[in-house]
């Protein structure tokens, strides 16, 4: 991926609440990630959808985290409404046990929230063209 990247900190999201994130994806893109967590090395939740990545994985949205700097085991989901050049949008609800994920033309899924964290104080976007993020 390449290293077009957008940091958010210092907000405060708590459970029952969501961060909705809209974007492009730019024609070239081979993956993007949306991160959530408390910093660059805990992530409760790294969403990675691969649209052409170099490990071999083509439409493939892979989830995960990293708590001080280490990788947990991968989710992968099948279901993949991504494509080059154009608009996504995605909406993370963070409840205390499980992050609910709602995306375009999909029933909402979840992942395991893996470790303790009060609150998401901090969201990085990786190849993924911003054009809003809403809090609620």
């Amino acid at each position: 991926m390449a290293d077009n990247r957008i940091v958010l900190y210092n907000f405060s999201l708590k459970p029952g609440h969501s961060i909705g994130v809209k974007g492009f994806i730019p024609e070239g893109c081979k993956g993007f990630a949306i991160n959530l967590g408390k910093d660059n090395k805990n992530f409760v939740l790294y969403f990675n959808p691969r649209l052409d990545h170099v490990d071999g994985d083509k439409n493939r949205l892979v989830l995960n985290s990293l708590e001080d700097g280490v990788w947990g085991a991968e989710q992968r989901e099948s279901f993949f409404p991504f494509h080059e050049g154009s608009d996504t949008m995605a909406c993370f609800k963070f409840e205390q046990d499980k992050i609910t994920i709602q995306l375009p033309c999909r029933d909402p899924f979840s992942f395991q929230v893996r470790f303790p964290i009060e609150e998401i104080s901090y969201l990085s976007l990786i190849s993924l063209q911003l054009k809003s993020i809403t809090l609620k």
